[in-house]
């Protein structure tokens, strides 16, 4: 591995052991909180967060994994242990939400909505978006700078939590304004069931996000390449001067490399070192648009003499 690649994994290995430690502290005390009022919507961003937990130590693993170098079984090395891993990531959140709308569905139903509120209920939530928040910025940067699927997974999902955690916040809001409304009245039935609906909102965002997670990395397990680059690289190529057409253009993603190749058409009067020097400039253009690619290009003459 390149000192570059060295760099790399110790960078995203240290921000992953921060998010680690953080999803821990949070799932600990939300669970504390949850327990303390009796408030479902708390209960389920404790759940939400023991995922995280899992999610990120999965992720964790996977770099380490992933960054193996190749072998004669796995010719593209292992990069697409990061993807597995999302997978097995969006499994668990979708068994969080069916947990939790069953709970919620059991409560909005027999009406026992029981909510201890408590200012520590409120501080742990405040603190969650604050964590979240600082977790999610530095994870995406490094995913961005290393196109590290596996961190950009966890960057999205932590920036649902954001919203998750807001939403229960205004559940449990409700239910305290609750205590101000007339008992039987309709406005203090909805109220007083606010926590449960905040409960199944947050896992309506989950399972969207999970969804959302969980086709990209079964995009990426089939080899569907990102269509975004197909443009910027045919134009960059064609516009080396030598290059008559670009025949034919495939991608696949293995983990943070992008594997690449194509074929060029060329003039047929051009000698070998010519065409090998049009090469490396085509090869030079393209890791200006995917820095982390490994590119093979085969070139044919031209099919018609020039006059």
């Amino acid at each position: 591995m390149s000192a570059t690649g060295y760099e790399a994994q110790r960078e995203k290995k240290r921000a992953t052991l921060v998010s680690l430690l953080a999803a821990i502290s949070l799932a600990s005390l939300k669970l504390v909180a949850g327990l303390a009022t009796g408030s479902l919507g708390v209960l389920a961003e404790a759940a939400h967060s023991g995922l995280d937990l899992v999610a990120t130590l999965l992720t964790f693993l996977a770099i380490r994994l992933a960054a193996r170098p190749p072998d004669e079984i796995h010719t593209y090395g292992h990069g697409k242990i990061e993807n597995l891993a999302a997978l097995a990531e969006t499994l668990l959140l979708l068994l969080t939400c069916a947990w939790i709308v069953h709970e919620g569905v059991g409560r909005l139903v027999s009406g026992e909505a029981q909510v201890n509120l408590s200012f520590w209920a409120f501080a742990v939530l405040f603190l969650s978006i604050g964590v979240d928040f600082s977790r999610s910025r530095l994870l995406r940067r490094i995913a961005r700078k290393y196109r590290s699927q596996a961190m950009e997974a966890d960057a999205l999902h932590f920036s649902a939590d954001m919203l998750s955690s807001l939403v229960v916040m205004l559940g449990l809001a409700a239910v305290w304004c609750a205590r101000f409304a007339e008992p039987g009245s309709l406005p203090h039935a909805l109220l007083i069931r606010a926590d449960s609906l905040a409960a199944l909102v947050v896992s309506g965002i989950v399972a969207a996000l999970s969804l959302r997670l969980g086709g990209r990395a079964v995009n990426a397990l089939l080899d569907a390449s990102n269509s975004l680059y197909y443009k910027p690289i045919r134009a960059a190529v064609l516009a080396i001067p030598a290059v008559i057409e670009v025949r034919r253009l495939r991608l696949r993603d293995c983990g943070p490399i992008c594997f690449l190749d194509l074929t060029i058409v060329l003039p047929h009067i051009m000698t070998l070192h010519q065409a090998h020097d049009v090469v490396s400039q085509a090869e030079a253009a393209i890791r200006k648009i995917i820095p982390e690619s490994d590119i093979t290009i085969h070139y044919e003459p031209d099919e018609y003499k020039t006059q």
